[in-house]
């Protein structure tokens, strides 16, 4: 019997897409967690995950950072 360590998933089904973590989304954009933060009062997108976490969909991270990118690059 495999080990729970050993499965891998390849690719997801279509229209699946991972979300990610903050930490994830700061490792990404090569930031810090309160830049992040400052993101989520300017109205970055953010999905609720359990009773106080969050996660981001990138897609709609990317659609909002090219709305709102040079405003976040003056203010930084």
């Amino acid at each position: 019997m495999p080990k729970k360590s050993d499965r891998r998933v390849g690719t997801l089904p279509a229209g699946l897409v991972p979300l990610l973590s903050q930490k994830e989304l700061e490792t990404y954009y090569g930031v810090s967690d309160w830049t992040v933060l400052q993101w989520i009062k300017a109205g970055m997108p953010v999905e609720p995950f359990g009773a106080r976490g969050r996660r981001f969909d990138l897609a709609e991270v990317k659609d909002w950072m090219a709305e709102h990118g040079q405003q976040l690059a003056a203010t930084a």
